[in-house]
Parts: C-alpha cells; sequence; structure tokens
C-alpha cells in the first residue's frame, strides 16, 4: 500500500515513540516500503545560537546526532527492513513535510508526546504535520 514511510523521532523521547515505531516498522513490513528514519537537531543556523557556535563545533553536534541516530536505527529496527537514517537541522514539523515531500513520502508516522503549556505556547509537531501534510499522517499518543 505504501513505498515511502516516514517516522520521525524526537532522541530526547524515544520511549515515548515506541508504539509509533512499532507502527511503522509494521507497516514497512506489510508494504515492503523504504523507512526513513528522521530526526531534527536543534536550528544551530539560528542567528541568536548560531553567535554561541562556531562552525566546527555545530559540525560536530551535528555528527553526534547522526551518530545516536544510526545507533537507534541499529537497536530499534530490524534488519528486513529498509531503512534511510535522515538528521536534519531546524523546526521540526517544517523539515518533517520538506522531507515528506522530497522523498515521495505516502505516509509520516509520528509520536505526540508535548505538553500542553508546550501546545498552547507552540503549537505541538504533530500537529502541524497533520495540518500541512499531502500525505497519510499516523499520529501515535
Amino acid at each position: 500500500m505504501y513505498k515511502n514511510i516516514l517516522f520521525s523521532v524526537d532522541l530526547e523521547h524515544t520511549a515515548e515513540a515506541e508504539k509509533a515505531l512499532k507502527i511503522a516498522i509494521d507497516e514497512a513490513r506489510r508494504s515492503k516500503a523504504k523507512l526513513t528514519v528522521m530526526t531534527a537537531a536543534p536550528g544551530f543556523g539560528m542567528p541568536i545560537v548560531a553567535s554561541f557556535f562556531d562552525d566546527k563545533a555545530v559540525a560536530n553536534a551535528l555528527k553526534e546526532v547522526a551518530r545516536h541516530l544510526k545507533q537507534y536505527v541499529d537497536d530499534k529496527i530490524p534488519d528486513d527492513v529498509e531503512t534511510n537514517p535522515v538528521v536534519v537541522e531546524g523546526n521540526p514539523a517544517e523539515l518533517i513535510l520538506k522531507q515528506a515531500q522530497s522523498d515521495d513520502i505516502d505516509l509520516i508516522v509520528i509520536a505526540s508526546h508535548n505538553s500542553q503549556i508546550e501546545n498552547l505556547l507552540l503549537g505541538s509537531c504533530a500537529a502541524k504535520v497533520v495540518r500541512h501534510a499531502r500525505c497519510t499522517v499516523t499520529v501515535v499518543k
């Protein structure tokens, strides 16, 4: 049914994403789909943030995030599921939508775990993805 599935994970909240990951893996197996596993690093390029970090520090931070994502994929995703780990930098919702469009994603699987206060102030990442995605989105609480 699906050819390309995107699973977005916040590496700071992997426990909350366990149910969503299981759904993404099950659907990837059922559909024989490629599973893109994506995480977003903080927006180091933002002017207020960039003033505190030089280019080398940013590159090292992104390498470290990529290392953590690779370990997560190796630990959590079975070998029979074709995966593509992706690290992006910046606003997670915007980057999920951009990745979905560029990779011709048919299904986005995302966990919802933000606090109510955060949702009131910023709106949740999952809600933004649901509102703007051009494909099916599964949100797992």
